[in-house]
């Protein structure tokens, strides 16, 4: 009789072991691929392969559509499921979001273009009012039970706005809270994805799993302003709020399917019933962390090029394109290049990228677009430049920076996970927004023309690359460390 999958599964781990204990670290750190020693030992033993070779001990098991998720989704079978389940949960949260965004512009302009400063102040305001309550909840509730409240909550919002604008109370007051409500929610929705994404996946599964389930939220910011524009005028802009409900509902489902399939490291995971800590544990572990406080500066970092050349852009804008209607097509143009972009190397690249050459290399490809683009700027500040720019620095952010971001946070406790990351993404990137629009409007008041604020930027955006490779370095030795010390534990 055959061993049953337990017995297969202590074969593989002996298998394991028996490899130079330096070779198996740098295995499982670097992700590098062993087709003829080290898979071949685990695929003798182990009931699963390679991606795409799950069923060949069995011929002819294997049917069309498993061939097809074994070539399409970077992950080995027994992560297929998570893996899945993960895009979907990130497709029906972006989708819902870009669902609402068009509207919130149009929010923004009912409540008075020259309020759109007081804002975003009251957007930051609102964040930091927030953060210790939501980390209240991470430190009181179960994974599965905050994060759904977190969701549920957004979507009861959703539904008291749509009841008070369909009754017209208060209608400019609502747009201005509506507008500043949806900037918040963008960041924490978007935060708590992916700390539960960090939570989830280890360093070698994150390099190989991350751009395809950023390849979800792609694709749903893609779904989103097709869903808008095509049911805006048969329902009115007012009751699309219900399709951003449903689809906010549904990434709640997705969370609880994504819970069931959870089996992301060899099988299922023990999740302790609460994270624990304080309310303000965010802000002490992230002042007393070396690496946090980089993974913050990276951060700020990336709010500082994405600020100024935003600013750049509207000013190059407003000077070269005349009519709301021509502009409107530019942004567009921008934002369609820069979603079929981004999908395709999420989809074909992102995965292979990260584990050829790591998440410092990755995260560095965004500063390198910047230095590159700000040079360009000072030299040529046409309009095609901070086009082609524009471009170059969203595609490289959404498809390789941003998943290389989310790979530093595996390599932390679960604490700083949900509490330091949550800080780190909404406090200090919506701070060092305002701090940067702050600067640049100081310095076109010093009589800096763009060009020279380019020129500026560039050491900047240099100190930013040395910085992501030093992040990297500490990632891999971190990643290291922990690999190190689960060894004995879990292949004994």
């Amino acid at each position: 009789m055959a061993p049953n999958g337990r017995s297969r599964n202590r074969d593989g781990r002996a298998a394991l072991l028996r490899l130079p204990k330096s070779e198996m670290i740098a295995s499982a750190v670097a992700g590098i691929r062993r087709p003829q020693r080290q898979e071949a030992a685990l695929l003798k033993h182990e009931p699963f392969g390679r991606l795409g070779r799950a069923g060949r001990s069995a011929p002819g098991a294997v049917t069309p559509l498993e061939r097809w998720l074994g070539w399409a989704v970077p992950a080995m079978p027994h992560e297929r499921a998570a893996a899945l389940w993960s895009f979907a949960y990130f497709f029906m949260l972006l989708a819902g979001y870009y669902v609402l965004r068009p509207l919130r512009d149009q929010m923004g302009i009912a409540g008075g273009v020259k309020a759109l400063p007081w804002m975003f102040t009251a957007t930051f305001v609102t964040l930091l009012v927030m953060q210790p309550i939501y980390g209240v909840l991470v430190a009181k509730l179960s994974r599965a039970r905050f994060i759904a409240i977190v969701y549920h909550f957004f979507a009861a919002n959703l539904a008291l706005f749509w009841l008070l604008l369909t009754l017209g109370v208060a209608p400019v007051v609502v747009a201005r809270v509506f507008f500043v409500w949806v900037s918040v929610f963008s960041l924490f929705a978007v935060a708590v994805f992916w700390s539960f994404m960090a939570d989830l996946f280890d360093s070698e599964q994150g390099k190989r799993l991350f751009g395809f389930i950023g390849a979800g939220g792609t694709a749903g910011s893609l779904l989103g302003p097709v869903i808008t524009i095509g049911l805006s005028a048969p329902l009115g802009p007012v009751n699309l709020l219900i399709a951003a409900i449903v689809l906010l509902e549904l990434a709640v489902f997705c969370v609880h399917r994504l819970e069931r399939a959870s089996d992301a490291r060899q099988g299922p995971r023990p999740e302790p019933s609460r994270v624990g800590g304080s309310a303000f544990a965010g802000l002490a572990e992230f002042f007393g962390s070396p690496y946090l406080l980089g993974v913050g500066a990276w951060v700020s970092l990336l709010s500082f090029g994405a600020t100024i050349l935003y600013l750049q852009q509207a000013n190059i804008v407003a000077a070269t394109v005349h009519g709301a209607d021509a502009q409107t097509r530019i942004f567009a143009s921008i934002d369609l290049a820069v979603g079929l972009l981004t999908l395709a190397t999420q989809v074909f690249a992102t995965g292979q990228l990260l584990n050829r050459f790591g998440a410092g290399v990755a995260a560095g490809a965004l500063p390198a677009v910047y230095v590159v683009g700000f040079a360009a700027l000072a030299l040529t500040p046409s309009l095609i430049v901070v086009v082609v720019i524009q471009i170059a620095q969203r595609w490289m952010n959404f498809a390789i920076a941003n998943p290389a971001r989310q790979v530093f946070f595996t390599v932390v406790t679960r604490e700083e996970k949900y509490k330091a990351k949550n800080f780190i993404d909404v406090v200090v990137y919506r701070g060092s927004d305002a701090f940067y629009g702050w600067m640049f409007g100081s310095l076109e008041a010093l009589g800096l023309k763009i060009a020279t604020i380019a020129l500026c930027a560039i050491p900047v955006a240099a100190g930013w690359l040395v910085l992501s490779s030093a992040l990297g370095r500490t990632q891999v030795r971190r990643a290291a460390r922990e690999v190190e010390a689960a060894a004995p534990g879990d292949w004994a």
